[in-house]
This record gives C-alpha cells, structure tokens and sequence, in this order.
C-alpha cells in the first residue's frame, strides 16, 4: 500500500485545489447569471469530451506509460488554472471560458483518472482493492469536507484569484509525489503490442465485445448509466437550488457540502477498516437508495438543521456504491484489459451525465421554476409542499427525478443479473463461470 498511499496523498492535495476551484466557480457563476443553466452547462462542457475520448483512452492506457499519462493530466490542469486565473485577473473572465477550462480538464483528467484506476490491480493486493477503492472515495469526500470552507473563507476574502493561486500550488504536490514512485506497467500480450503500430476497429471495440459475453456486467453497468441520469438531472440544479432558497448565501452552500464531505469521509473510513459488505451489491444498491431520499429530503426541509442532517446521512452512504462497483469490475477483469474495458465502461454509463446536465438546468430555469412563482401551474397545488418563488421548481425538480431514483435502487433485486452478480460471475484469477475474456480479441 506505500506506493498506493504515496499517489493518494498527492492526488489528494490536487483534488482539494480543483474542489475549491469549482467551489468558488459556481458562487461567481451564481453571481454573474442568477440562473441554473450555466452551472449545469458546466458539467457538461467536462463531461463530453470524457465521452468522445474513451474509445481511445482505454487503448492509450493500456500501451502507454501509465505514469506518464497520470503527470499529463496534472500538468494540463494545472496549465488551465494558469489561464482562468489571468483572464479573472484581467477583467477578461466570462461564463463560456469556463466551458472551454472545463471541456480541456475534463478529456485529460479522464485520461489520468483512467490511468490510476487501471494501475489500482497492479499497485495493491487483491485483498485490499475494496480498502483501496474506500481511500479513493475517502479522497472525494475528504475534499468536499476541506474546500468548502477554505474556498468560502478566502473567496469572501480574495474573491477567485486567491482560490485559482492556491489550486496552482496543489498541482505542484501531485506532480511532485507522481514523480516520486514508480508506477509498474501491466505484461505486454500479443494483442496490446500490436496496439503500439495501429489502432484498429477491434480494438476500439474490445471493450464492448467483452462486455456483451457477460450479462452480469451489463446488468450492473446498465444500473448506473440510468442512476447517473437520475443523479444528473438532481445533483446538478442542488447548488443553484441551495443558494436560491438561501437568497445567496455561500456560508450555508458551503456548510452543507461540507457536511456531505464530513459524511462521506466517515464513510470512506468505514469501508476502508471493514473492507465493505461481503457481497458489494448491498453496498450499491442500498447505498444508491439512501443518497436519493436524501436528495429528497434536502429538497424539502426548510430548517438548515435538517439539510446539514441529511447531508451527514447521504454523504455517508455516498462512498458505497462507487467503491463496491470498483471492487466487483477489479475482481471480475483481468489487469491487462482493464484500461479498454474501464473505458468503455465509463463512456456507457456516462452517455447520460450530460445529456441529464444539459436538460437540468433549462428544464429548472424555464418548466419548474416558472410554475412554482407566484401565480404560475403548479403553485396552488404544490406550493404547500415546495413552497412558492424562487428555488421551489428547482426543489420539485429534485424531489421528483429522486424519487424515480429511489425505486430503480430497490428494484434492482428483481433483477437477477444484477442482485446475484458476485455468484454468477466468479473472479478472473479463479476462472469464470460465463465465456472465457480471454477468448476476446
């Protein structure tokens, strides 16, 4: 785990920066729109290029230098800061910069991401991918917990130039500690060397074909490209809600994902000293329900007690579902293609994380938010449930797209594939009980 350790700490430190990047980005977005749109916008204008640069990803992971890919990332985004900040600096700094930062962090943050989540098989043991995918979302919620309240602090001191200064010098620890390990590259196989003279349709299409021999894996990435249109089409509008409804302050915005993060490193730790639920599809499918009836809840409570609550709860459970997906796709794939087959993993189940962005924002700004004003559609019948003005489409919106969320999480036990993945489909290093991967070429 010393290696593992070594590249956590200092992906940590870059993570922190970002967070607190994004953190303050959203606030001076809130400030210069006043609406939804933009911020969702945001997440897609990152997550599109992630899509159109999987095909290729996975085969760059699995040939090329994995470390060096890692340090790419780190250095682009580190570039991109550099950028924002003398644009902010200048006075030049406009909403559409923020889309153009955000498509370029996105394609190779992905490109990293992919790197060190394929490298995970050949860094640490077997019996610790669950500890180590628990320390990865340790990670996530560690940074929730820390930046908000240092990006709120200094922004109301420093205003964003002081946050992008900062995420500068967290860069610079990541790619200080990347370079101070080293990062051991999978066996080279017949197939991946001839990767490195041509690249062609069969291996664009490996991912794919060796998903289609397991219906178990379909099963389980058919669940989260639909829950992460769910959580898309929530999670994306709940900054813009929360300051809405808290007429603009960043003070109760970054208390309660500060909270998240509290709750999720507690459940990061959780899961990193148990190892996780001995069969991991409890852990995703009950983990994924709790997160929606919180989202459900933080639309609904007027009280901050009750949201900063919720928040603790949902962030808690928020670590599971990742963290036992990873382990069960660690287990099930063999090292040596786990780059190709991760990255056509993640285009499939996140084909939906833009297009549920980019239908958010618009479907808060002008379907839910119109008709829960004073006078508007649905105010009478629903106003003494969400409230009447500004949040409370917002927070219908919400409550209806978790609910969908909530049902899908539970009713993934009838689902066979899905709820006996683990015993229909046995480790790679022990053999499988659906047609051999290895077969796939």
């Amino acid at each position: 785990m010393r290696t593992f350790l070594i590249i956590w700490l200092g992906q940590f430190a870059s993570l922190l920066g970002s967070e607190m990047t994004n953190f303050a980005i959203t606030i001076w977005a809130w400030e210069v729109t006043g609406q939804a749109t933009p911020l969702s916008f945001i997440l897609v204008a990152t997550q599109i290029p992630r899509l159109l640069i999987s095909p290729l990803a996975g085969i760059l992971v699995d040939r090329f230098n994995r470390k060096t890919l890692m340090l790419l990332g780190d250095s682009v985004a580190g570039i991109t800061s550099i950028v924002i900040l003398a644009l902010f600096l200048s006075d030049r700094l406009q909403i559409w910069h923020l889309y153009i930062s955000g498509a370029i962090n996105g394609l190779f943050g992905y490109l990293q991401g992919l790197a060190h989540s394929a490298s995970m098989s050949l860094i640490v043991a077997k019996k610790h991918y669950a500890r180590a995918s628990a320390f990865e979302s340790l990670q996530l919620s560690g940074s929730y917990v820390f930046a908000p309240a240092i990006a709120g602090a200094i922004y109301g001191i420093t205003g964003l130039g002081g946050i992008l200064t900062l995420d500068l010098a967290t860069f610079g620890v990541a790619i200080l500690t990347l370079s101070a390990v080293s990062i051991p590259q999978p066996p080279l196989t017949k197939e991946t060397s001839r990767i490195s003279s041509e690249f062609t349709l069969q291996q664009f299409t490996f991912g794919i074909r060796y998903l289609s021999k397991y219906p178990t894996l379909v099963a389980l990435l058919s669940f989260f490209l639909i829950n992460n249109f769910i959580d898309s089409l929530s999670f994306s509008i709940l900054p813009a809600m929360v300051l809405a409804r808290s007429n603009s302050n960043t003070t109760i915005l970054g208390t309660l994902f500060s909270f998240f993060g509290i709750g999720g490193l507690l459940g990061g730790v959780t899961l990193s000293l148990w190892g996780g639920p001995k069969r991991r599809i409890h852990g995703i499918l009950i983990g994924s329900a709790i997160w929606k009836v919180g989202l459900m809840v933080l639309a609904l409570a007027q009280q901050t007690s009750v949201k900063i609550g919720t928040a603790l709860m949902s962030g808690f459970c928020s670590p599971f579902p990742n963290s036992c997906s990873q382990a069960i796709w660690r287990a099930k794939v063999e090292p040596e293609v786990q780059g190709r087959v991760f990255s056509t993993r993640f285009l499939l189940t996140q084909l939906a994380t833009p297009l549920g962005g980019a239908i958010a924002g618009p479907l808060a700004d002008y379907v839910f938010e119109p008709a829960m004003q004073p006078g508007g559609s649905l105010a009478q019948l629903l106003g003494e449930v969400f409230g009447v003005g500004i949040g409370a489409g917002m927070a219908l919106q919400t409550t209806l797209f978790a609910s969908v969320g909530l049902l899908i999480a539970l009713g993934g036990y009838r689902v066979k594939y899905l709820s006996k993945l683990e015993t229909l489909l046995t480790d790679h290093d022990v053999g499988v009980s659906e047609p051999s991967a290895k077969k796939i070429t």
